[in-house]
C-alpha cells in the first residue's frame, strides 16, 4: 500500500462515523480537491482579466486612441460622427457637418475666437486633441451598434461640454484687440479654465487650405503658437511673488525687513539695478517694497537668498517640468544655481535674468496662492454627454500639488492685495470687488521694448476667478492690468 492509499484509509477511518460508507469515496474526494484548485485558478485568471480590461478602458485606451500613429482612430472615424464641443452654457464651439457631396468636415461657428483653446481637429490641438477619445466614443447599446454596422449607418459620437465661459472668452478676445499676447482665466478652487485667448490667431475653418501657409510664418508672427500655454517670456516683476515667498520662508522675522530705496542700487561684484524711471521709493518694509515693485530692494534680496532653497521652491512650482495640462504647453525655465553670478541673482529676483515662464504657468502659481497654497490641475472639460444630451461622465476637480503651507500663502495674498490698495495696480482701486495681484514689466531684446504683465485674483477673501494677461512689447493702448480689468468687470458685473 503506497502513501496516498494509507492517507485515504486513515481519513476514511477518522470520518466513518459521520459519513455513510456508501456516500464516501476516497477517489472522488481526492479528485474533487484537484478540480477545486483548477477552478480557483480559472476564476482568478478571469478576475484579473476583468480588472485589466477595466483599467485599460479607463487609463490606457484614451492615450492609445489619441496617438496619431494608431490606425484604429481612422477606423473609428469611419464608424462614428465626431461629437460636438460645447461651452459651459451649451453653446456649440465645434461640430461636424457635411458638404454638398456628403463628405464630413469640422465646422467652428465662432471662427477665430476659440481658435487656440478649441484647436484644430486635423492637427489634434487644443480640446480637439485632448478630447479625441471622448468625441469618437458613443453610448449606443449593443443591438443599436450591431444594426448600425449592418446598415452602414454611422453612430453619433459623444459631445464634450468644456469649462469655457462663452461671455468671458468673447470679452477676453475683444480686450486683447490687435495686440500680440495672451489671456488665461481660471477658477482657483477647481482649476477649471474659463477663457483662453492667444493672438495672433487664425480661423480654424480655413485650416484645410491655409495650414501650410501658417506653418511658414516666423515664430514672432506665428498664428499657430498658443502663447497662453507655449509662449515663454521673462516674468518681469510678477516673479517677485516667488522672490517674496522664498524670503518669507527663509526669514521668520520677515516683518523686520527694511530698505531705503534711492532709485538705483549697485552691489559689489554685481550690477547696477534701477527702479522704474529711477524713482526713489524711500524707506520700505517688505510689503511696501512688493506693492510698489521696488527693483532695488528685491535685487538686494536676491543676493541674500539661499539658492538651493530657491531652486527647490521653483521645482515645487513646476519650473523645468512639463505642466501636463492636457493640451500643448512649453516648460518654463529657471537656471539660477550656486555657480551663477551675483548679477544673475539680482536679475533673477526681479524677473529678468534667464528665467522664462508661460502665462498659463504664471496663472497656475497665482491661483495656487489664492487657493491657500494648493495648486489645482487645470481642466478644460466639465462633462461628457451622449447624442441625446444625457450626461455619461463628469470630470471632477483634482489637486495637482501643494506648493506651500497656507500661512505663507496668506502672507503673499496680503502683499498682492497691497499692490492694488497702495501700489502699482491702480486700475482696480475703485471697483466693487476686491482684487489682489501683481503687475510686471519685462524688458527684452536690445530695442528697449518690454512686455506688460498682470496676474491676480478676486475677490480677495474668497477667490472665485484668477486672471493672467501678457501684452507683448509694442502693445497698443493700456497696459495688461486694464485688459485684465475688462475680464473681471465682465465676470463680476456682466459688462
Amino acid at each position: 500500500m503506497n502513501k496516498d492509499q494509507k492517507k485515504r484509509k486513515k481519513l476514511r477511518k477518522k470520518y466513518a462515523k459521520y459519513i455513510p460508507d456508501v456516500l464516501y469515496n476516497e477517489e472522488d474526494a481526492y479528485n474533487n480537491r484537484e478540480m477545486n484548485v483548477v477552478s480557483f485558478l480559472f476564476v482568478a485568471i478571469f478576475a484579473v482579466m476583468i480588472i485589466y480590461l477595466i483599467y485599460f478602458k479607463v487609463a490606457v485606451a484614451p492615450d492609445i486612441i489619441d496617438n496619431p500613429y494608431n490606425k484604429r482612430v481612422d477606423n473609428q472615424e469611419q464608424k462614428v460622427v465626431r461629437g460636438d464641443i460645447l461651452a459651459n452654457d451649451g453653446t456649440v464651439l465645434a461640430t461636424t457637418k457635411k458638404d454638398d457631396n456628403g463628405a464630413e468636415y469640422r465646422h467652428y461657428p465662432y471662427n477665430n475666437m476659440f481658435s487656440h483653446v478649441v484647436g484644430i481637429k486635423s492637427e489634434e490641438t487644443g480640446i480637439e486633441g485632448l478630447a479625441d477619445f471622448e468625441l469618437l466614443s458613443h453610448s449606443d447599446d449593443f443591438m443599436t451598434q450591431l444594426w448600425d454596422d449592418v446598415t452602414g449607418k454611422k453612430m453619433e459620437g459623444n459631445s464634450v461640454v468644456s469649462t469655457l465661459d462663452f461671455n468671458l472668452q468673447k470679452t477676453a478676445w475683444e480686450a486683447l484687440g490687435n495686440n500680440k499676447g495672451a489671456i488665461v482665466v481660471m477658477e482657483p478652487a477647481t482649476g477649471n479654465v474659463l477663457a483662453m485667448v492667444s493672438k495672433p490667431d487664425f480661423n480654424p475653418n480655413e485650416s484645410p487650405t491655409k495650414y501650410n501657409e501658417w506653418l511658414s510664418f516666423t515664430s514672432e508672427d506665428s498664428v499657430l503658437l498658443n502663447r497662453a500655454t507655449s509662449g515663454l517670456y521673462a516674468p518681469g516683476s510678477t516673479f517677485k511673488v516667488i522672490t517674496a515667498l522664498e524670503y518669507v520662508i527663509e526669514n521668520a522675522e520677515y516683518d523686520a525687513f527694511s530698505y531705503n530705496c534711492q532709485g538705483t542700487v549697485t552691489v559689489d561684484g554685481g550690477t547696477t539695478i534701477p527702479c522704474n524711471n529711477m524713482k526713489a521709493h524711500g524707506d520700505e518694509n517688505l510689503k511696501r517694497a512688493f506693492a510698489v515693485s521696488c527693483n532695488c530692494a528685491f535685487s538686494v534680496i536676491g543676493t541674500k537668498l539661499n539658492r538651493t532653497s530657491l531652486s527647490n521652491l521653483t521645482d515645487k512650482l513646476l519650473f523645468n517640468k512639463h505642466l501636463d495640462i492636457g493640451i500643448e504647453s512649453a516648460k518654463s525655465s529657471f537656471v539660477l544655481g550656486e555657480n551663477s553670478s551675483l548679477s544673475e541673482a539680482q536679475e533673477t529676483a526681479i524677473g529678468q535674468g534667464n528665467t522664462m515662464i508661460s502665462p498659463m504657468h504664471n496663472l497656475m502659481i497665482t491661483a495656487a496662492i489664492a487657493n491657500n497654497g494648493v495648486m489645482m490641475q487645470p481642466n478644460f472639460i466639465r462633462e461628457i454627454r451622449d447624442c441625446d444630451g444625457k450626461v455619461v461622465d463628469t470630470i471632477e476637480a483634482k489637486v495637482k500639488s501643494k506648493i506651500v503651507e497656507e500661512n505663507y500663502s496668506k502672507i503673499i495674498k496680503e502683499y498682492m492685495r497691497g499692490v492694488v490698495t497702495e501700489g502699482t495696480a491702480s486700475a482696480f482701486r475703485n471697483v466693487n470687488y476686491e482684487v489682489a495681484g501683481k503687475t510686471g514689466t519685462a524688458q527684452y531684446g536690445t530695442q528697449g521694448l518690454s512686455h506688460s504683465w498682470f496676474t491676480g485674483f478676486a475677490p480677495y477673501n474668497e477667490p472665485q476667478i484668477a486672471v493672467c494677461v501678457i501684452l507683448e512689447g509694442g502693445y497698443q493702448g493700456q497696459s495688461a492690468q486694464y485688459v485684465a480689468k475688462k475680464v473681471m468687470e465682465r465676470y463680476f458685473n456682466g459688462n
